[in-house]
């Protein structure tokens, strides 16, 4: 099931400015903080040095650039969150996806490499590698999609056949050309599987639940819109007292022709 989604619907559930979930990805570790700090430092200290060298005199300009370097530790997951939200909401449509798993395997990825020296003396690069989860999903028009993300505990509840949601997004008005997917959602067991916190997960839940009631709508009106299908139901489930209240007269020959044959064995 793909149903198109409002521009306005869209922009909620991609944030403009980082969600508190967006920030926590790019605070990062230690190490990540710790770089960015060194940032922070180094920019300051730049800008004294130009005051100081070339005698330059800007005043409140200086100081608010100075303010602003130096706080870098602090706004810069949200500046990098914010840059990778803009790349998704320069898509111009989106839709709301709902398939099946039709398949899942892990791989190992490499997400970095890092140089040593060993006991010789000699260079010795060492890979990182790091186990993911790639799903298949798709639905019943054909449509199919690859995702994968970093291997976490609770993916383990994942298995060919759940329900999977999620936001596709293209620069086509029918959605024909799927250019970009989000994170992906498991509702049976109530996890994500994701690598960066795409969406505004609460705005997202409201969103399925609501073409959920849609769904079931029609369901709901049939019944209420039609009752003699209804009875029809309850009719064919209870046979023996239809036929008992619809025809008294055959009931009334059982019953007398049980009678006779009563009779006729207490006057032998």
């Amino acid at each position: 099931m793909l149903v198109p989604l409002t521009r306005q619907k869209f922009e909620q559930l991609v944030p403009w400015i980082a969600s508190s979930p967006q920030y926590k990805y790019y605070w990062g570790k230690f190490s990540d903080f710790l770089q960015r700090l060194l940032i922070s430092v180094v920019s300051g200290t730049v800008l004294l040095l130009v005051k100081f060298f070339f005698g330059l005199d800007f005043g409140s300009i200086i100081f608010l650039l100075g303010f602003i370097a130096c706080l870098y530790w602090f706004w810069g997951p949200v500046f990098w969150a914010s840059v990778r939200n803009a790349k998704y909401r320069n898509y111009k449509y989106s839709g709301f996806f709902r398939g099946r798993v039709l398949d899942w395997w892990l791989t190992e990825e490499l997400i970095g490499k890092q140089e040593t020296v060993n006991n010789r003396g000699e260079l010795v690069i060492v890979e990182n590698r790091e186990k993911w989860i790639n799903l298949e999903l798709g639905d019943d028009s054909g449509f199919t999609a690859e995702f994968k993300a970093p291997l976490r505990p609770y993916h383990k509840a994942i298995a060919r056949g759940q329900i999977a949601e999620m936001l596709v997004m293209s620069n086509r008005a029918d959605l024909s050309t799927i250019d970009q997917i989000s994170d992906i959602y498991i509702r049976s067991c109530n996890l994500w599987v994701s690598d960066y916190p795409f969406l505004r997960r609460d705005f997202f839940n409201e969103v399925s639940d609501r073409l959920r009631d849609d769904q079931d709508r029609p369901r709901r009106r049939r019944r209420t819109e039609n009752p003699e299908y209804d009875a029809l139901d309850d009719q064919d489930s209870r046979p023996t007292r239809r036929r008992r209240t619809e025809n008294p007269e055959y009931d009334s020959r059982d019953d007398q022709d049980s009678r006779l044959t009563r009779r006729r064995r207490t006057q032998e």
